[in-house]
């Protein structure tokens, strides 16, 4: 069985918040809770977009000289149709601070063509009106005007964006709360772990609002026993 998800198994996912994608790889106590996840400073520009997700092209980029190594953009777009679709290009830009914008309305429309769902990068972007429509998603740091003197410098390596480490080919959702990485090994039982999570959940709620609501009765519920992975 190949390790990538086909399109109906990402669609599973796609309909959970990363919130619950969280609750769910918790189940599976293969990394720290405080891991695994970008931190707040990667902000989603647009989050009326239903949630992203894809299989990470990784680069890294500065903005704020015109000097030294620099690597053709063309090196990017062959990295990116190596990676199996739908695809998400996570960027690390070196500058501190960050200067100026790798990312505006022309490298959106060439990566939407490449099949990319959206950009995640702890530098700025910009050109929000235009990419907005597009439908693109933007998670990043800041939001510039310009795009300054904007190059690459590596292709296809690990990065660490919003203190997670992201390697090419790793799966990775972003919606209104943030970005993820979701492990390859257990995707496809993620949803069934996020679902016994639900359950759980909405049964609290669902007694919280009714009108047999008791402390006795809440406190039976809250704590119950919470799932366990392999449900038993």
């Amino acid at each position: 069985m190949s390790e990538y998800l086909d399109p109906k198994e990402l669609e599973m996912l796609r309909r959970w918040s990363t919130c619950a994608i969280s609750n769910g790889i918790e189940l599976f106590n293969i990394r720290p809770r405080n891991e695994g996840f970008m931190l707040p400073e990667i902000k989603c520009v647009f989050p009326e977009l239903r949630p992203m997700i894809g299989y990470a092209v990784t680069a890294v980029i500065s903005t704020s000289s015109s000097g030294g190594h620099q690597i053709p953009m063309q090196e990017l777009w062959k990295e990116t149709l190596k990676t199996p679709e739908p695809r998400v290009v996570v960027i690390h830009d070196i500058d501190h601070p960050v200067v100026g914008s790798f990312w505006g309305e022309v490298r959106t429309n060439i990566f939407k063509s490449l099949r990319c769902e959206g950009i995640v990068t702890d530098g700025a972007v910009r050109d929000l009106d235009e990419v907005r429509e597009i439908g693109f998603h933007f998670f990043s740091s800041c939001v510039s005007v310009s795009h300054a003197y904007n190059h690459l410098l590596e292709v296809g390596i690990p990065v660490k964006v919003g203190g997670l480490v992201v390697k090419p080919g790793d799966l990775v959702m972003g919606d209104q709360h943030g970005v993820i990485s979701i492990p390859l090994e257990m995707a496809r039982d993620i949803s069934e772990a996020v679902q016994l999570i639900e359950d759980r959940e909405r049964a609290i709620i669902t007694f919280c609002k009714s009108r047999e609501f008791t402390l006795d009765g809440l406190v039976e519920r809250y704590m119950a026993p919470r799932p366990t992975w392999p449900p038993r």
